[in-house]
């Protein structure tokens, strides 16, 4: 499959929205791979490793997340330069068109939520950290991290969509709302924020510093996703984990360059400067 590369059409509504929908993203056969993997996760305790892995809940609310899930399995590798969106995050997130032009995974996790589970409005552009921070000047994009999410379930009405507020990614202003979801209240009725709803292999993309949450599960079973969040690649992953050398060996140059975009050291050398 080749790479899918952003339209003019994409540009616009990302830079409109700060999100897209990319509908059929990945293939039926890996969805299901995926989530049999899914199925095979074993029962950790909050905190708990799994090989590389971690079980690491951002709130007790936002349910079962495995951190390093690039750690799970073969087919979650397939994910790390997938071509619905790999153009994409390195058009928007990856220093296109300069001497650093590159992505590398900041975060990846696998998540499932079940019924209750919520999470709590964060980011927009009113004060927002600069990774990930939205910016466009002179043709290009300079965003400090591109998020996506995969769905491995459909996820529609009471299934704990993800929410966004459009356009907040460039606000001025904070949201009158916000600082009382911000102590960890349901967003599921801001004002602004609408969900994006997902068939089973859509993917949404979007820009870390746009206003997002997961509104509240109600329907039973789960809701399953995995988020991948990409930066430019001289950027430093959030909490330095670590990947085994059966994975990195294993990996296709492509791949690890985008896990381990390191520079080698450099040490005194009578050798003259190229």
């Amino acid at each position: 499959m080749e790479p899918k590369k952003p339209t003019p059409l994409d540009d616009f509504l990302f830079d409109l929205r700060g999100y897209l929908i990319l509908e059929n993203a990945v293939q039926p056969e890996l969805v299901d791979e995926l989530n049999r993997a899914f199925d095979d996760f074993p029962d950790l305790a909050p905190g708990e490793w799994w090989g590389n892995a971690q079980r690491r809940d951002y709130t007790e609310e936002t349910g079962f997340e495995l951190h390093n899930c690039v750690e799970a399995g073969e087919p979650f590798e397939r994910l790390i330069d997938h071509p619905s969106w790999i153009e994409h995050v390195l058009r928007y997130g990856g220093e296109d068109d300069s001497y650093v032009r590159g992505v590398f995974i900041d975060e990846c996790i696998a998540s499932i939520r079940r019924s209750g589970g919520h999470h709590p409005v964060h980011s927009g552009g009113y004060h927002g950290a600069m990774r990930g921070a939205y910016g466009y000047k002179n043709g290009v994009f300079r965003c400090g991290q591109v998020n996506i999410i995969l769905a491995l379930t459909d996820i529609g009405e009471g299934d704990g969509a993800t929410m966004v507020v459009p356009g907040s990614h460039k606000s001025n202003f904070p949201h009158p709302l916000e600082g009382d979801y911000a102590r960890g209240d349901r967003m599921d009725h801001l004002e602004g924020a609408v969900p994006a709803y997902l068939k089973k292999g859509d993917a949404l993309l979007f820009v870390d510093g746009l206003m997002h949450g997961g509104s509240s599960r109600t329907n039973e079973g789960e809701r399953r996703i995995l988020i991948y969040r990409y930066g430019p690649s001289w950027a430093r992953t959030r909490f330095n984990y670590e990947y085994s050398q059966p994975l990195l060996d294993r990996l296709t140059p492509a791949r690890r360059a985008i896990l381990q975009p390191v520079v080698p050291a450099r040490p005194p050398a009578p050798a003259p400067v190229p």
